[in-house]
Formats: C-alpha cells, sequence, structure tokens
C-alpha cells in the first residue's frame, strides 16, 4: 500500500485559545466553520458529520486534550486532527492534520483516494485559513 502526504493546514487566529477550543471541539463551533454535526467532546463518542450532497459520515472521536488537541476517525480510512498552541496575545495557532490517504484505496462513495485528497487539500485551505478565522475574528 503506497501512502499518501496526510493535508496539513496551520493557521495564526486572533482569538485566545479558549475560544478555538470552543470552535474546534463542540458541535456548535463546528457547524459554523465547517460542517453540521453531532459531535460531543467525549473520548470514544460515535457522532455524524453530515457532509451535505454525500450523506451522513460516521465518526468517532480518538484523541482528546483540551485545550491542545482533540482527533477523531472519519469513516473508514481518514483521521481528523486539530492541533491548538497559545500563542501570547491573544493569539491561538490552528493546525488540522487529516491522514489517512492511500493510493490505492477508494472511498466509500467509490472515488480514488488520489482524486479526493487533492480536492480537499483545496477545501481544507479555504476552510482553515478563510472561514475558521472569519467565524472567530467577526
Amino acid at each position: 500500500m503506497q501512502t499518501l502526504p496526510e493535508i496539513r493546514k496551520t493557521v495564526v487566529i486572533n482569538a485566545p485559545i479558549e475560544k478555538v477550543w470552543k470552535a474546534a471541539a463542540t458541535s456548535e463551533g463546528i457547524s459554523a466553520w465547517w460542517m453540521p454535526n453531532t459531535f460531543e467532546p467525549i473520548l470514544g463518542h460515535d457522532f455524524v458529520l453530515h457532509t451535505g450532497q454525500f450523506g451522513d459520515s460516521p465518526c468517532k472521536v480518538t484523541e482528546l486534550d483540551p485545550p491542545k488537541r482533540i482527533g477523531f476517525d472519519w469513516g473508514k480510512d481518514w483521521h481528523l486532527v486539530f492541533e491548538l498552541k497559545e500563542l501570547g496575545d491573544g493569539k491561538t495557532e490552528f493546525t488540522l492534520i487529516h491522514s489517512g490517504w492511500a493510493a490505492d484505496k477508494v472511498t466509500e462513495f467509490g472515488q480514488p483516494h488520489t482524486v479526493v485528497r487533492n480536492m480537499m487539500d483545496g477545501g481544507w485551505e479555504k476552510t482553515v485559513k478563510e472561514k475558521l478565522p472569519s467565524y472567530l475574528e467577526a
């Protein structure tokens, strides 16, 4: 199996870590900048991402270290991590890591990971670097 590079997006947000944590680790927060969901910040919690045209995606919280890191499995192959680092002066560094990509795998919808990874890379660029800061700095 040939693995593909993880997607990694980092942005510095003009908001304290507690505020960024609420955006990254609550259902309401995640809905505001990414997508509707049934998330709860409980280790082992099964939840759903409502992904619009692609239906509902099953997820499970696998990492929880408030207010620094949260991770979850997404669908059958992917793992997502939100890492937060307090920078001082009311600023927080937010990093998204989307892993689980393999050249020989396809999604539940039959699309090759090689194609979906490229689409997701562009989508995460806008979501992390525009939508999240816009929500938090409003």
